[in-house]
């Protein structure tokens, strides 16, 4: 059997059990090169095959499968939650075609691991409840009405994958599609690795102060970082629900 795991943001601690499981299991193991956190292995068994997928085509990585063991556990090792920006729909969709059998185990994106290292909630009351997952356009074009001025212009919560490499255009397209200069903002660089770096600004600063940060890292955007909010509705001794009575 196939198994897509996700890897989860970088600790080794933070893949889920079933991951970890399955890759103490594993007879081959294809993990995503430099974004995987190389310590993960450490849970594969002496016996395992381990490939590096950075050098390699979607079509080294289906014939790897396809020569695999049908009876042996295979682990895609992919970072974060392979549900976004992981490839794994065109790596299905092949095995779908070979009638190989294969599970998805989901991950802790890197998405939650900077806010954890924020201490932020995306979805404050009074603020935001809406948060939009995307990404500047660069070799992948982005799709019609996809693009960073008309994302921006709701101003919502965004945490933005793949764009720390173009961070100046990047927060001066937010500017212009109507967040306002002054707009809290944070780089996290590798969240949870141990060389883990956080920069906080605004869109017009965070460019200049987080000059000489890498690729690996995600932007997060909006009110959230900061506050005022108000407060939730759900532990408020004034309001009821189901399972409480309101206070008098």
């Amino acid at each position: 059997m196939i198994y897509f795991i996700g890897a989860g943001p970088g600790a080794k601690d933070l893949i889920t059990v079933r991951g970890m499981r399955l890759l103490q299991q594993a007879k081959l193991v294809i993990y995503a090169g430099s974004l995987v956190n190389p310590e993960l292995l450490e849970y594969c068994a002496t016996d395992c095959r381990v490939l590096n997928s950075a050098s390699m085509t979607l079509e080294q990585v289906i014939a790897a499968f396809r020569e695999a063991d049908p009876q042996a556990v295979t682990v895609r090792l992919h970072t974060g939650d392979p549900s976004i920006y992981g490839a794994i729909r065109e790596q299905m969709d092949a095995l779908d075609a070979l009638g190989l059998a294969y599970e998805v185990v989901p991950g802790v994106s890197s998405m939650n691991a900077a806010a954890a290292v924020l201490h932020a909630e995306y979805t404050l009351p009074g603020v935001s409840q809406t948060v939009i997952v995307s990404r500047r356009a660069g070799r992948t074009p982005m799709p019609a009405g996809e693009s960073i001025p008309e994302l921006a212009a709701h101003g919502a919560s965004m945490a933005l994958f793949l764009s720390a490499g173009m961070l100046g255009e990047l927060c001066a397209e937010l500017i212009r599609g109507g967040y306002a200069p002054e707009t809290p903002a944070a780089l996290v660089y590798k969240a949870t690795w141990p060389d883990e770096r956080v920069i906080r600004g605004t869109l017009a600063t965070l460019p200049e102060l987080a000059a000489d940060v890498g690729r690996t890292a995600l932007v997060l955007v909006g009110g959230f970082l900061q506050g005022p909010y108000d407060r939730s509705k759900l532990y408020d001794p004034s309001f009821s629900h189901m399972f409480r009575e309101a206070e008098k």
